[in-house]
C-alpha cells in the first residue's frame, strides 16, 4: 500500500513543523547551559574565596596568642595557647581543618568574647540588614526618577545640572562626606543625631532618626553610578528607530517609555545594581565604623584591631558570599532579560 506524507494547510512552510520544536529545544539548552556555566564560575570563585580568605587573614600583623593572654603571658603560656588554638600545625592542615568546619557552618570561636563566631555575626547582622536595606530602598527608586529625567531629555539644563552634580559628589569620599554632614547637620544645626552609638542589633530601629545620615552617605556614593547607567540606556532607547517609529504611530509617551524604553536598559541596570550592593557591603564597614553603627562592619573592623582570627574570617567569608550571590543573581537575570545573550549561548 503507498503511504501519503501527511498534508499541511496552505501557506505553511515546508519546514514549519520542524523548526519551532528544534528552536525551543535550542534556546531552552542555551539558557541551562549559560546558568551551569555561571553557576560553576562562581563556585570557581567561591574556592577561591576561601583560599584568599584564610592566607590574608594569616598575614595579619601580630599574632591571635596576643589576644588571648596580651602582653603579660610567658613563654610557657603562649606555647600552651599556641598548641591549644592550632597555632603550631602547618598551614594546610589548619586550612583543612577550617574547611570541614565550614561544612558544619562552623566559624569557630571568637579569641576575644569566646563567643561562637556565629552568634557574634548573628547579633550584629540586624542592624547592618537594617542600613542596606533603607539605602536599596532609597537608592532604586530616586537612581530611576534620575535616570528617567535626564535620560528623556538628553542634553537639557536638568541633565547637565544633575550630571555635574553626582560626578561632584562622586568625588567626595564617603568618610569626608559623613564627617562634613555630621558637622553641619548634627553640630551646627543639631537635626539629627551624630551617632548610633549604645545601640546595637535590632535596638536601632527603636530610633530611625539615627538612620538618616548613614543611609544618606551610602546613597550619595552609589546614586551617581546607578542613575548613570539608567540615563545612559534610556537615552540609548529614546533615540532608537523602534522609539521614533511608535512616537510616529502616536502612542502615548508614557506607554512607550514604560512597555519599551524601561525594558530595553533592564539587563545592564540590574547588573549595575549589583555592583551598588558590592559598594554597600564595603560602605558599611566605613560608615558603620563613622556613625558608631553596631552592624558587621564595625564588627569586623573591631575584629581586625583585636586580632581575632576566627571573626576576622567569619566576616570576610559572610560578605563575599553576599557579593557572589547577588553577583550570580544579577548575571542570571540579566541573561533572562536579554534573549539574543541565550540564543548565543
Amino acid at each position: 500500500m503507498t503511504r501519503y506524507p501527511p498534508q499541511k494547510s496552505p501557506g505553511t512552510p515546508p519546514d514549519a513543523g520542524l523548526r519551532s520544536p528544534r528552536g525551543h529545544r535550542r534556546r531552552l539548552s542555551g539558557t541551562a547551559r549559560y546558568t551551569l556555566i555561571r553557576t560553576a564560575t562562581a563556585m570557581l570563585q567561591a574556592a577561591f574565596v576561601l583560599v584568599a580568605v584564610f592566607v590574608l587573614t594569616s598575614l595579619l600583623p601580630g599574632d591571635s596568642v596576643d589576644a588571648v593572654l596580651g602582653e603579660q603571658g610567658t613563654s610557657e603560656q603562649q606555647r600552651l595557647a599556641r598548641a591549644e588554638l592550632g597555632l603550631d600545625e602547618p598551614a594546610w592542615t589548619r586550612f583543612v581543618h577550617w574547611v570541614s568546619d565550614l561544612g558544619h557552618a562552623d566559624l569557630g570561636h571568637s579569641l576575644v568574647t569566646g563567643l561562637p563566631v556565629t552568634d557574634e555575626i548573628g547579633s550584629r547582622f540586624a542592624a547592618t540588614a537594617v542600613l542596606a536595606g533603607a539605602a536599596l530602598a532609597v537608592l532604586v527608586p530616586l537612581a530611576l526618577a534620575l535616570g528617567l529625567l535626564t535620560g528623556l531629555r538628553e542634553g537639557s539644563l536638568a541633565d547637565r545640572v544633575l550630571n555635574a552634580s553626582t560626578l561632584a559628589l562622586h568625588a567626595v569620599p564617603e568618610f569626608v562626606l559623613g564627617l562634613l554632614l555630621t558637622a553641619w547637620l548634627s553640630v551646627g544645626l543639631g537635626l539629627l543625631p551624630a551617632t548610633a552609638a549604645g545601640l546595637r542589633g535590632s535596638e536601632i530601629l527603636t530610633e530611625p532618626a539615627v538612620l538618616i545620615l548613614p543611609v544618606g552617605v551610602l546613597v550619595a556614593r552609589q546614586l551617581c553610578d546607578l542613575a548613570r547607567q539608567i540615563r545612559i540606556g534610556v537615552a540609548a532607547q529614546t533615540g532608537g528607530p523602534v522609539v521614533r517609529h511608535l512616537r510616529l504611530l502616536g502612542l502615548p509617551e508614557r506607554t512607550i517609555v514604560l512597555r519599551h524604553v524601561l525594558p530595553g536598559c533592564l539587563a545592564p541596570s540590574v547588573q549595575q545594581l549589583a555592583r551598588c550592593v558590592d559598594g554597600l557591603l564595603g560602605g558599611t564597614v566605613v560608615i558603620e565604623s563613622l556613625f558608631a553603627v553596631g552592624g558587621l562592619g564595625t564588627g569586623f573592623v573591631e575584629s581586625v584591631q583585636d586580632r581575632d582570627i576566627p571573626a576576622v574570617q567569619g566576616y570576610a567569608l559572610l560578605f563575599a558570599a553576599t557579593a557572589l550571590t547577588v553577583n550570580l543573581l544579577a548575571d542570571l537575570t540579566a541573561a533572562r532579560l536579554t534573549p539574543q545573550r541565550e540564543e548565543r549561548a
